[in-house]
């Protein structure tokens, strides 16, 4: 379906595609292998890419006691507060790290163990309109350590510190619970395990409506850890104790000392950090196999990395560093679906303002945190509303995102995801985008780009994929293997909409 008239902004159609990664500019790509690899070789030494974001990080191993623990965790449904929900609802290793949907259902699920595509809430369910309950993308937990900045769409969890190669360890953390600028004193030791706090307070993801209504996180918190405590006499059976003496290491700890809310955190961040995937084809080109990648790969990075004044894209100016990330915020309207934030918009009351819901500043009203690309082919939909269900779509967005507004296709969307208010909303983000770059203050700048060229760069991001992560046998690690003890029965035995285990 063309919504070039449906959305109503007036556009003309266009041929040309254009890319927001830089200034105007026509390309074409016409360089020899040898050339293009003796270009690269320069872009790479310039800019000190070694193709491993990791290197120099203290990543904890999928096979130390701390994450085993906490992929226990993060698979049990004791930790829902109407145990019909788990981390894992929306970030299974064989979904890319999220749900593969492009909004997520958590609570309330028609079947608890159906995840990904199919995966719908109950008609019985709180605030039942049909459509997905979760208003935003959920991301990926692939490669989560190497964040040292913030986390979360909008940045609600940030390092006040942000030094690099730390994961926000080496100073405060503000969370949701914490003023904004104010360090959060219960966040914990990075930022992967502050954001890991936060999952188990919303209603829409793993709280509920009834569990603890009206009471605090802390609250939330202090009652799931006397669940796994066995103080509450809430799991028909616990067996956790023992393995929390396991995971931490103290054979003789007490449920009230060992299962603790800050060590239920601690555990799952273990798990969540233990997952680097950063193995690719990019990363053997670096380290001087010139045949990992294909020629079409290597002409796609030469545009993602080549200045506008150069015939590049300038794609790098945001997705920079060997983790294709600033960890910064930026305005590029991605079509505004589902339930939206609750912002009000002047119009409606549906819109998602990013990153301005937690500074209050207008420059980042619809802004929202740069996306790293590692593994990006495997942790669509893209944007953070998931309106993208291809790469190429959220690309060609990318390109240029008033034609591709334009030219939003609703049916690649599930049907049941609410559109009611795409139009009025998706226009308000489009408005400020235009606006950022009136006043100079947006980087995401039209640049004319080939059919031809969006291969290129597409060709590019494929070789950004770790082959693990497509790999089921080798995301096995990650996966509770059905010999693997299920200390309250209660685990996610995760589902496809086959029936075929995940």
């Amino acid at each position: 379906m063309d919504l070039k008239h449906f959305l109503g902004f007036g556009l003309i159609g266009a041929v040309v595609l254009t890319s927001g990664c830089g200034g105007s500019s026509s390309n074409s790509s016409s360089s020899t292998p040898t050339t293009v690899d003796a270009k690269l070789k320069t872009v790479i030494a310039t800019l000190a890419l070694t193709g491993d974001p990791s290197s120099a990080r203290s990543i904890p191993a999928i096979e130390s006691p701390k994450a085993q623990l906490g992929m226990k965790l993060f698979f049990s449904k004791a930790l829902g507060g109407d145990q019909d929900s788990a981390c894992v609802t929306c970030h299974h290793p064989a979904l890319g790290g999220g749900d593969d949907l492009s909004l997520s259902v958590g609570v309330e699920a028609d079947i608890p163990d159906l995840l990904g595509p199919g995966r719908a809430h109950s008609s019985a369910g709180t605030h039942f309109d049909g459509g997905p309950t979760v208003p935003r993308n959920a991301p990926t937990t692939f490669n989560i350590a190497l964040y040292d900045q913030v986390l979360f769409h909008d940045g609600r969890v940030e390092s006040l510190t942000k030094t690099p190669g730390t994961n926000g360890s080496d100073g405060g953390i503000r969370t949701p619970d914490s003023s904004f600028g104010e360090p959060d004193p219960n966040a914990g030791a990075n930022l992967t395990v502050a954001q890991a706090r936060f999952p188990v307070t919303s209603p829409e993801e793993m709280r509920g409506f009834t569990f603890e209504a009206g009471n605090t996180n802390a609250d939330v918190r202090t009652h799931l850890s006397q669940r796994l405590q066995n103080v509450l006499s809430e799991l028909a059976t616990n067996n956790w104790l023992a393995e929390f003496r396991t995971g931490f290491g103290d054979e003789t700890g007490t449920a009230e000392t060992l299962i603790t809310f800050d060590n239920i955190a601690d555990a799952i961040a273990a798990y969540e950090n233990s997952q680097i995937f950063v193995d690719t084809p990019w990363k053997a080109y670096i380290a001087g196999d010139a045949n990992a990648i294909s020629d079409e790969a290597k002409e796609g990075a030469l545009l993602f990395y080549g200045s506008i004044e150069d015939g590049g894209a300038n794609c790098a100016a945001c997705h920079s560093g060997d983790f294709f990330t600033d960890e910064k915020f930026h305005a590029i309207a991605i079509p505004q679906i589902g339930r939206g934030k609750g912002n009000d918009n002047g119009t409606v009351t549906t819109d998602d303002f990013g990153r301005f819901r937690e500074t209050g500043n207008e420059d980042d009203r619809y802004a929202f945190r740069t996306p790293a690309l590692l593994n990006v082919t495997e942790t669509g939909p893209w944007g953070h509303s998931g309106a993208y269900t291809t790469l190429e779509g959220v690309v060609r967005h990318h390109l240029n995102p008033e034609v591709a507004i334009g030219n939003y296709d609703l049916t690649q969307l599930d049907d049941n995801i609410q559109i009611a208010d795409i139009t009025v909303n998706t226009q308000a983000a489009l408005t400020k985008l235009l606006q950022n770059r009136s006043d100079g203050k947006s980087l995401l700048v039209d640049v004319s780009l080939t059919d031809t060229q969006v291969n290129q760069l597409l060709a590019f991001l494929t070789a950004l994929t770790d082959s693990c992560v497509t790999d089921r046998d080798c995301l096995a690690s990650w996966i509770p293997a059905e010999s693997d003890s299920d200390p309250d029965s209660l685990r996610v035995n995760a589902v496809d909409l086959n029936s075929t285990p995940l």
